[in-house]
């Protein structure tokens, strides 16, 4: 899987109300404009709520 930048992350799921679910983040990054490589590694993360984004991070971190 290819690596993402954490900051370019959080600019595509910039105005998110935590906590979210996956689905949630996927679907507000596709709305800011995500490539194909994070939305594929967002649909890799686990089924969990995410409290804040450095856990939204700390997931990807754990699937690339």
């Amino acid at each position: 899987m290819a690596k993402v930048n954490p900051i370019d992350v959080q600019k595509y799921l910039k105005g998110i109300d935590y906590p979210v679910n996956k689905e949630d983040l996927i679907k507000h990054a596709e709305k800011n404009g995500a490539d194909e490589t994070l939305k594929s590694l967002l649909q890799d993360l686990p089924e969990e709520e995410f409290a804040k984004p450095t856990d939204v991070n700390k997931a990807i971190g754990q699937v690339e």
